[in-house]
């Protein structure tokens, strides 16, 4: 087993994520427990058990805020918290909060975040997620456990 820790806590570490690049023009499914929608600000805060999927990418978190555009013909961005996970292809990553930028294909985690990558695994302060590109930069106290090949 292999250890490495970054003395400098403004280093990041790029890696793979997901099996392959995000289509982020799929529609967005979202389930849960109650939801409430607000037209003065066009969001909508779904609540309970959130499980929103999007091609092959899932994330499961207690609340989800859905914010749409301006005039309201698609998703801007979304906002989770809560028990945050989000899995995509074999990899998986849990955090405190989430915010994804449905434009952009870019997803940042933040507080306490777990990257699993089958028996690899790897925790910091932050990470993006380029659904695009299929990678992700790990920021803050970086923390790797890499396990050798057998």
């Amino acid at each position: 087993m292999f250890l490495i820790a970054p003395a400098l806590p403004a280093l990041a570490e790029d890696v793979a994520f997901g099996k392959a690049r995000q289509n982020t023009d799929l529609p967005v499914e979202v389930v849960a427990d109650k939801l409430s929608v607000s037209q003065k600000d066009g969001t909508a805060t779904f609540i309970g058990n959130v499980v929103v999927t999007q091609g092959d990418m899932i994330i499961n978190a207690d609340n989800v805020l859905v914010i749409y555009k301006e005039d309201d013909s698609r998703i801007s961005k979304l906002e989770a918290t809560g028990g945050v996970t989000l899995v995509s292809g074999a990899d998986a990553a849990e955090a405190q909060t989430a915010e994804y930028d449905v434009d952009a294909g870019m997803v940042l985690l933040l507080g306490s975040v777990l990257l699993s990558q089958g028996p690899n695994v790897m925790s910091g302060d932050r990470i993006n997620i380029d659904l695009n590109a299929g990678t992700a930069q790990v920021g803050g106290r970086v923390k790797t456990t890499l396990q050798p090949k057998e």
